[in-house]
């Protein structure tokens, strides 16, 4: 793949306002990039590359346009051989920005921080796990990025069906894909098929522990940093896979989900954003100072689109039997406090009340005692184990 930059300048000889002898005069093409000059964007236009790195698709009603983006193309033209070794802009100025701009320019705000202006490939193999991730600069490495979002190759199909497994000689329209590989290259590989096409998204990515356990180490030095950038890259490309009235559920718990909200906003712009809380353990996973029994679920919604749960639930889809603790620890000796009866009405069946909790060397007969018009419910399984009540 040729140089960006060498064949930008090839497209401009044919404007001699901006070519001079074979060489790039930058600051007239800035002065007509800032003019938005037609002829300009017009040569722009003609190149497949140039619209690729300098302009955004926008829909407006049923059709889609092309907008020029000057501050990228003329941060692009500026900086390429200026700053040839440099992969970020960000890494030695600290502030508040919006887009690219710093607070004083502007007057909104965005979450910002370093290498944000970065493409972090991101391997997760275990051969990947020593490897020195590079971050890519949006404007100073677009070859390179180029390169990495190209469509791949994907190999070593299978098809799976009741009968098992085995080599796929071709794939179906309706065929429903398990891929495996780095997902940042694999969300490209689906664009040109599936843009616009999906329903609904649902990621559940790195939650970036402070601790050993921490399984996202890709840059330990700018680690936060490195996972925004990571997590930015993915959104992006994820977000144009969606329909327009498509949805994106993301999972995330307590160590990231301050900054995942505020990178959501920034980038689905137009969308309702809801954080839910999803009790996952009832136990509890225990921390320094709390025990946390839940994570949230960010879910993504374009806006004024009723989506969620468009149908009433039918009773018989509830399972009660989750009062009941089924799982490990979930015996009598586990949690003696929570050994009581559920006080049942015979005759309605509705709950009237609860129990004391019994004494360690009381043991019920059966999981329903009859005591008058009560029954008294303990949580005994059908093999006469005492358990516990959630």
């Amino acid at each position: 793949m040729q140089n960006l930059m060498n064949d930008l300048t090839k497209l401009f000889e044919k404007d001699e306002r901006i070519v001079s002898d074979g060489k790039l005069l930058k600051n007239k093409l800035t002065e007509l990039a800032l003019k938005h000059d037609q002829s300009l964007v017009a040569l722009l236009l003609s190149d497949e590359r140039a619209i690729n790195n300098f302009f955004t698709e926008h829909a407006v009603g049923k059709n889609r346009v092309l907008v020029f983006n000057k501050d990228k193309f003329i941060s692009f033209v500026n900086n390429k051989e200026f700053l040839p070794d440099s992969f970020t802009s960000f890494k030695n100025r600290i502030g508040l920005m919006t887009g690219n701009d710093y607070l004083r320019e502007k007057n909104e705000v965005v979450l910002a921080w370093a290498y944000k202006d970065c493409i972090l490939e991101g391997g997760q193999d275990r051969e990947d796990h020593k490897r020195d991730e590079v971050f890519y600069n949006e404007i100073l490495a677009p070859d390179e990025i180029d390169r990495l979002f190209e469509p791949k190759v994907l190999t070593n199909f299978k098809r799976y069906d009741k009968k098992g497994g085995g080599r796929a000689k071709e794939l179906k329209p309706d065929d429903n894909l398990i891929i495996k590989g780095n997902n940042l290259l694999t969300l490209h590989c689906l664009k040109e098929k599936y843009r616009g096409r999906v329903k609904l998204i649902y990621i559940d990515p790195p939650y970036n522990p402070d601790s050993k356990a921490n399984t996202f180490c890709y840059n330990n030095r700018f680690n936060e940093s490195t996972w925004l950038t990571f997590m930015k890259n993915r959104l992006e490309v994820a977000k144009s896979l969606l329909r327009e009235d498509g949805a994106m559920i993301i999972a995330i718990d307590e160590n990231e989900h301050l900054e995942m909200g505020l990178l959501a906003k920034e980038i689905f712009r137009g969308y309702e954003i809801h954080c839910v809380t999803i009790i996952h353990n009832p136990r509890g996973v225990q921390g320094r100072n709390f025990s946390y029994t839940h994570e949230y679920a960010f879910f993504v919604i374009p806006d004024g689109a009723k989506i969620i749960c468009d149908r009433e639930i039918e009773t018989e889809e509830i399972s009660w039997s989750n009062f009941r603790n089924w799982g490990g620890e979930s015996e009598r000796s586990n949690a003696k406090n929570c050994f009581y009866p559920v006080l049942v009405d015979s005759v309605s069946g509705s709950i009237i009340g609860f129990g004391k909790v019994s004494e360690d060397d009381y043991h019920p007969t059966a999981s329903n005692v009859r005591e008058g018009k009560t029954v008294k419910v303990f949580p005994i399984d059908r093999n006469g184990v005492e358990r516990k009540w959630r």
